[in-house]
């Protein structure tokens, strides 16, 4: 098919799906303004990627584009509206339309000191890549693409409509995206543009933790994550963004071999996709479980060492690595919850190399399985990704043992409803039993009596009565009818 049919297909395609922007295109040229659907939008159309979700561009300034919507539009916001946006939904479509922009930049920050443009070619030019600078004119549907974007998709390039240098130094945050897009649509970078990524790296230091942080999470959730962590190392912008990361590539001592801890690391998150994928083919990405994955064993750096004989130790990596994620994870503003899942995945992820060939208890097994908490799932799948060995025998062995611990966790899950493991005796109970205010001691009992639960499994309730009145005796507390102790 040559590239005329592709455009022509593409938008005829896009337009099918969309009347909307049929209807927009004439509201706009009976106000006497030009519109073009651009960047993304077209971008997805050519890669088969269709979405409701279109990004307008037009010579009307704001002010003009929401007298243009108003009473045909089903809902209108603003808030993009001092950088020339307007957000429009019609018909269950998410609308964006931005008047032609010439920006510049303050060279300190990333914000941009908006200039609103006059044409189309200077609108495609400031955009980030080559790629998303192509566009639709609207009604005649002729197809606008001055920097080769067409070619861009089809070769699978990620270039720039500018110089690298020029569009890198406008706003640095371009350099992330570039990662991003790798992940993404799978593109492979310009050369000039893997050259002006490295040499510019530190740049990026002028972005906030908030805007690396949404980029960050957009590469991973990407289709190609390893791409694209790769060029974030390999370029230098990891060192800033990310810098445990590229951290694990330890030096390897001759006398002292151990697995390349990078590399296994994006071979774990490589495999926890498999199985996040294998589990449900359609479900979203799992940002939690991805974190987890490339950051299970950034512990290792700091906690390696070297043993007589030539044997290499990571003695509580998981902990230190544990606390190096959340600090790395409240540093780049994800939220508690995240933070929090991440950590104790990485802190839980080596729980399981204690349980040999079954030997652990029903107590141990419960204790698994009350720490992961709702994490459960997850950890299933961290664990299993974490066998990277080339030896098939003995990645058959781990898997098989894995098997056996989940079949253990089912058995005893069946009989005992772990997801939902209390004390024998509730709160109030604990109260009348001992004659106890709410408080402090209240809380000790509680606690007392859930630690007994995961060792000996449900008591029956007289059992844990008495098992409540031995600990008090032990504490001091006597009970109601027990008098005080002398």
């Amino acid at each position: 098919m040559n590239e005329l049919a592709v455009q022509r297909n593409a938008v005829i395609e896009l337009m099918r799906i969309s009347p909307v922007a049929d209807q927009l295109a004439a509201r706009f040229a009976a106000a006497g303004h030009r519109l073009y659907l651009v960047g993304g939008s077209v971008r997805d159309a050519l890669l088969g990627r269709l979405s409701p979700d279109l990004d307008f561009t037009t010579d009307a300034r704001p002010d003009q584009v929401l007298a243009v919507v108003a009473g045909w539009a089903d809902a209108v916001w603003d808030v993009g509206i001092a950088f020339g946006t307007v957000g429009v939904t019609k018909d269950g479509s998410q609308l964006e339309i931005t008047t032609f922009r010439a920006d510049s930049y303050d060279q300190v920050s990333r914000n941009p000191e908006v200039t609103f443009g006059d044409s189309i070619d200077g609108d495609l030019l400031r955009r980030d890549f080559t790629c998303n600078a192509m566009a639709i004119e609207l009604p005649s549907k002729s197809f606008v693409d001055p920097h080769g974007g067409l070619d861009a998709v089809r070769l699978k390039v990620l270039d720039t409509p500018a110089t690298p240098q020029e569009s890198f130094s406008d706003d640095p945050l371009r350099m992330l995206r570039a990662a991003r897009f790798v992940s993404q649509l799978g593109f492979e970078p310009a050369p000039r543009v893997v050259e002006a990524m490295t040499s510019m790296a530190g740049e990026i230091r002028r972005i906030t933790a908030e805007r690396v942080q949404a980029e960050l999470s957009k590469l991973l959730t990407g289709a190609h994550p390893r791409l694209g962590l790769e060029l974030l190392v390999d370029t230098g912008l990891a060192d800033h963004v990310l810098p445990e990361v590229p951290g694990m590539r330890l030096a390897i001592d001759e006398h002292h071999q151990h697995k390349d801890v990078y590399q296994h690391s994006l071979t774990v998150l490589d495999q926890a996709i498999g199985l996040e994928r294998k589990e449900d083919p359609d479900a979203e990405p799992d940002l939690v479980l991805r974190l987890a994955a490339l950051l299970h064993d950034i512990g290792k750096p700091a906690t390696r060492k070297f043993e007589d004989g030539g044997g290499v130790s990571f003695h509580h990596h998981e902990v230190v690595g544990a606390k190096m994620a959340r600090k790395r994870l409240r540093e780049l503003k994800y939220s508690k919850e995240i933070v929090e899942q991440v950590s104790q995945l990485v802190f839980l992820h080596l729980r399981f190399h204690g349980y040999g060939k079954g030997e652990w208890t029903d107590s141990a097994v419960r204790r698994y399985v009350t720490d992961a908490g709702p994490l459960l799932s997850r950890l299933h799948k961290l664990v299993r990704a974490d066998c990277t060995t080339r030896n098939k025998r003995k990645a058959a062995a781990l898997q098989r043992t894995y098997d056996d611990l989940e079949a253990r966790i089912d058995r005893i899950a069946a009989a005992e409803d772990l997801a939902k493991v209390r004390p024998d005796l509730d709160g109030n109970e604990i109260m009348k039993l001992l004659g106890l205010p709410p408080g402090p001691l209240v809380g000790q009992a509680w606690k007392f009596l859930k630690e007994l639960r995961l060792d000996r499994g449900p008591l029956e309730h007289d059992e844990a009565v008495a098992e409540l009145r031995r600990w008090a005796a032990e504490q001091g507390i006597a009970g109601p009818d027990q008098g005080t102790p002398g």
